[in-house]
C-alpha cells in the first residue's frame, strides 16, 4: 500500500493559499470598498511572511485590525471552495498506481478544509482510505501514530510506503514502524526545513512523482501490490 500526504505532495499548497486570498479579496472589496487585499496577501506569502498575514494586509490597506474580523477572514479562508489542481506528475502517478495497488492518504489541517481540497482535486475514487487527521481532533495530527495504524490495518499486512514533503513531522512515525518513506521536494513548497535528526529523515528524496517507482526499486521495494 502506498500512502500519500496531500499538501505540497499531490498539489502545491500555495495554490490553496492564493485561491483563498482571491476569495477574500472579493469579500473585502464588497464589504469595505478597499481593493488590493488579495494581491497584498499573495505578495507577502511569496516573500515568506506567512504569520499574521491578514492582520498585516488590513493594516496596509488602512483598515482596523479587529479580532472579530480576523476570525471571520480565517473562517472564510478555510471554508472557501478551493480553485486548485493536481500537479501533473501527481495525476500521472495516481493514474498509474490506483489500478494496481491500494492507495491511502493522511493529511493534517481542519477537516472541512482538507475535505474541500480532496473534493476539488477529484481524487477520492482512487484511494482506499482517506484520513484527515482532524476528524479525530488536532491532537491526532502527524506524527501521532493513529492514522498510520489505520493504514496498516487497511493494508492487511502488505508493506507500506509513505510519500510526503515535511521532514519535521511526516517520516518519523512511519519510519519507526518499518515503512519506507520518500520525501518529495517540489519547487515552491512551503516546508523546506531539514530533518532534526536521522529518525526524522526520509529514506529517499525525489523532485517528481514520476520518479517514485524507480526510487522504490533502488530501495529494494517494488510497488506493493494488493489486488
Amino acid at each position: 500500500m502506498i500512502v500519500f500526504d496531500l499538501d505540497d505532495t499531490l498539489y502545491l499548497e500555495r495554490d490553496f493559499a492564493f485561491s483563498g486570498y482571491a476569495s477574500l479579496d472579493s469579500y473585502i472589496e464588497e464589504t469595505t470598498g478597499c481593493v488590493g487585499f488579495g494581491a497584498w496577501c499573495r505578495a507577502a506569502f511569496l516573500a515568506g511572511r506567512r504569520q499574521r498575514i491578514f492582520d498585516e494586509a488590513l493594516a496596509a490597506l488602512g483598515l482596523p485590525e479587529d479580532a472579530g474580523m480576523i476570525d471571520d477572514l480565517v473562517t472564510r479562508y478555510r471554508n472557501h471552495t478551493p480553485q486548485i489542481a493536481l500537479c501533473d506528475d501527481a495525476r500521472r502517478c495516481l493514474d498509474r498506481l490506483s489500478p494496481c495497488t491500494d492507495l491511502g492518504l493522511i493529511t493534517d489541517g481542519p477537516e472541512r478544509m482538507q475535505r474541500a481540497k480532496i473534493a476539488a482535486l477529484g481524487i477520492a475514487p482512487q484511494f482506499k482510505v482517506l484520513r484527515p487527521t482532524a476528524a479525530w481532533g488536532p491532537e491526532f495530527s502527524k506524527p501521532h501514530p493513529r492514522a498510520f495504524l489505520e493504514m496498516e490495518a487497511a493494508a492487511g499486512g502488505a508493506p507500506l510506503v509513505y510519500v510526503a514533503d515535511n521532514a519535521l513531522k511526516d517520516f518519523v512515525t512511519p519510519r519507526a514502524r518499518g515503512w519506507h518513506t520518500i520525501q518529495i521536494c517540489r519547487e515552491g513548497r512551503v516546508h523546506t526545513a531539514p530533518p532534526p535528526d536521522k529518525a526524522y529523515a526520509p529514506h529517499a528524496q525525489i523532485e517528481s512523482l514520476d520518479e517514485l517507482e524507480a526510487t522504490l526499486e533502488k530501495l529494494g521495494r517494488a510497488i506493493p501490490t494488493a489486488r
